[in-house]
């Protein structure tokens, strides 16, 4: 069973560009994770242009071997076609257009977390929650 979340930056335009994350998306762990290692623009734009992502942060392989380094593991890395980044034209869009549990978005200079099951139609918009206190 996997915690499936998106990860996205927002551009100047206000559209998002983002991909998929299977695994650990819970923001005790990749919310951590994303604000550790991927906490500049140009660092998460790198982890973006990758395609979709099995797991954020890990240093095992498809086969469960010990990989060199530890990071991102992509589909790609599995022989798997590139999921080249999603592009959604505002945040509402970004939020609702998929199943994830979580969606993490870096704009402004950080990452914010949205819980998505918590998105209620009534409000047009979901109340942005800093990575660190996301629940």
């Amino acid at each position: 069973m996997a915690t499936r979340g998106r990860i996205g930056v927002q551009l100047t335009d206000g559209s998002i560009l983002s991909v998929y994350c299977h695994y650990d998306n819970y923001p005790s762990f990749n919310g951590v994770k994303l604000q550790e290692h991927f906490n500049s623009y140009d660092a998460a734009t790198e982890l973006i242009d990758g395609g979709d992502i099995s797991c954020l942060w890990t240093n095992a392989g498809w086969n469960n071997e010990i990989l060199p380094t530890t990071g991102a593991l992509y589909y790609t890395s599995r022989g798997e076609e590139y999921n080249p980044p999603r592009i959604d034209s505002n945040l509402k869009q970004y939020l609702t257009d998929g199943a994830e549990e979580y969606a993490y978005l870096f704009k402004d200079g950080e990452w914010v977390c949205y819980n998505t099951r918590s998105w209620d139609e009534k409000y047009l918009q979901q109340v942005e929650i800093p990575v660190a206190v996301c629940a």
